[in-house]
């Protein structure tokens, strides 16, 4: 079953997390490829827009600026107001998102089923794509699609540096190593997804070592992920990792996980960029199911997965979280997916 609507002046609700920003940039492609007539609208607060801004396929970011509170449901109804749209996707389950919706202009306004739509979401919607299992979350959005009547495959992103000063800063970083770079993602906004300095040191040292790749400590600037990136360089003792922590803000760490050759990462937003960018990655998973959210496409096989039980359904994609579960992360277990890797890409 699929919805009969116009498409031609399509808004896209999905504001906050860099991380599903990520994953709905494949349902954008998806959706010009399909109808590349459309003028498409996505609402995006200030720190996703900078990954989405100049993306070939979104005709106009609508600022939303959460930050300011109530003034910014204020801003964002009046400029709004004075658009038209003739179908909304709420991709966001959440009332803030239901509350934006409710801002919008439009027939058709499509969000989940209830059973998915949390925060009476439902309620702020027109239409709700039909029920179904739980999925990786880029298939889920991909639901979306699929009713209405839109092909996914092949499944595009179309990130990378995109202006010409973000290719010099890319190769100017490239310069400063002749090994090739292993990313790690080595901080998350919850400590308890966190892995401890002194493995990532281990791992460190048989990065630069054992297969001659130069470590490049990755994330945000904050205080906590800076204290972590001095704690691993100071735990290191067979090679200075290269610390880029906040370099160029977010399009610059788009860009040095494009000059990657491997990246490692915890379950955080950079790992889902590095699968946009095509790069392999380890992915370190504690508190979510990797078929959840995982690398999306890329198998399990480079996943160190610290989330399965015994007794977890093998075909089931499980919602809940597992907490204080990174200590059973080893790196033995990291540097046997690093081998993995080296034996795949070998020539």
């Amino acid at each position: 079953m699929t919805l009969a609507v116009s498409m031609d002046r399509t808004c896209i609700v999905m504001m906050s997390a860099v991380g599903d920003t990520v994953h709905v940039l494949p349902v954008v492609t998806a959706l010009k490829r399909h109808r590349p007539s459309m003028h498409l609208s996505w609402v995006l607060q200030p720190g996703p827009a900078a990954l989405v801004r100049g993306h070939p396929d979104v005709d106009e970011i609508i600022p939303f600026h959460y930050g300011t509170g109530w003034r910014a449901y204020a801003d964002l109804r009046r400029a709004l107001a004075a658009r038209r749209f003739d179908l909304v996707l709420d991709l966001q389950v959440s009332l803030k998102a239901g509350i934006v919706t409710t801002f919008t202009n439009a027939p058709v306004k499509l969000g989940f089923d209830r059973a998915r739509a949390r925060d009476l979401n439902w309620l702020f919607t027109t239409h709700g794509i039909p029920p179904a299992p739980r999925q990786h979350v880029q298939d889920q959005y991909f639901e979306f699609l699929t009713y209405l009547g839109v092909p996914h495959q092949p499944v595009t992103w179309n990130l990378g540096p995109w202006t010409d000063e973000e290719r010099a800063a890319q190769a100017k970083f490239r310069a400063q190593t002749d090994r090739p770079i292993a990313a790690i993602v080595c901080g998350t906004s919850d400590p308890d997804r966190d892995w401890f300095p002194d493995r990532w040191a281990a791992v460190c040292d048989a990065l630069h070592t054992e297969y001659g790749m130069q470590p490049v400590l990755v994330g945000g600037p904050s205080a906590r992920e800076r204290a972590t990136a001095e704690s691993i360089t100071a735990a290191c003792r067979a090679c200075r990792p290269l610390n880029a922590l906040g370099v160029g803000g977010l399009r610059g760490l788009v860009g040095i996980l494009d000059a990657s050759a491997l990246v490692i990462s915890l379950d955080t937003a950079p790992l889902h960029i590095a699968v946009a960018l095509g790069r392999p990655v380890i992915a370190l998973m504690s508190q979510a199911d990797p078929k959840r959210t995982g690398p999306y496409g890329r198998g399990m096989d480079l996943v160190v997965n610290a989330f399965a039980e015994p007794g977890d359904p093998p075909d089931e994609v499980l919602w809940m979280r597992r907490r204080g579960r990174m200590d059973r992360i080893t790196v033995e277990a990291v540097l046997e997916r690093v081998a993995r890797y080296a034996r795949a890409s070998a020539p």
